[in-house]
């Protein structure tokens, strides 16, 4: 296969396992929430507001399109794991990498644009939650990129 094309098959089929790696970390972050007793983010809403300079008035509209944002963010990243996988990084080696990639890009990103506060200011629960739930994110979309490498 010609490069392009072995690029695009690496990305297509991190898109599908992207899917998967969202819903399970949408499964990890609703059951987190029941036990906890926190209400939903609002923060992927928040910052694509930002970023594509819109507002939304209802609460209502920020948690759809905070979960719309979530599973197209989360898809998107998959395509991510795919061109890892072209690196012919060790599979272990390409999940710690994405995970890294993944929730780096975050913790950088979103204090960049003042939707939440530096990570030194979160607290270790709130740190070890979110790690948590990328974690889950980055393992879940890795084992489904491995299913659709064979």
């Amino acid at each position: 296969m010609n490069p392009l094309g072995a690029m695009a098959c690496a990305a297509g089929k991190g898109l599908f396992a992207g899917v998967a790696g969202t819903a399970a970390m949408t499964a990890s972050s609703t059951i987190e929430m029941k036990l906890r007793g926190r209400p939903a983010s609002t923060t992927p809403a928040v910052a694509a507001c930002k970023v594509l300079g819109i507002e939304l008035a209802e609460e209502q509209q920020k948690a759809g399109f905070a979960n719309a944002v979530h599973w197209l963010y989360g898809t998107a990243w998959g395509s991510m794991r795919g061109y890892l996988a072209l690196a012919q990084l060790p599979p272990l080696g390409a999940a710690a990498a994405f995970f890294a990639t993944v929730w780096g890009t975050e913790l950088a990103m979103l204090p960049k644009l003042g939707v939440t506060p530096p990570v030194s200011q979160w607290g270790t629960t709130e740190i070890a939650v979110d790690a948590f739930h990328h974690a889950v994110y980055a393992a879940a979309t890795s084992c489904a990129y491995m299913l659709l490498e064979q």
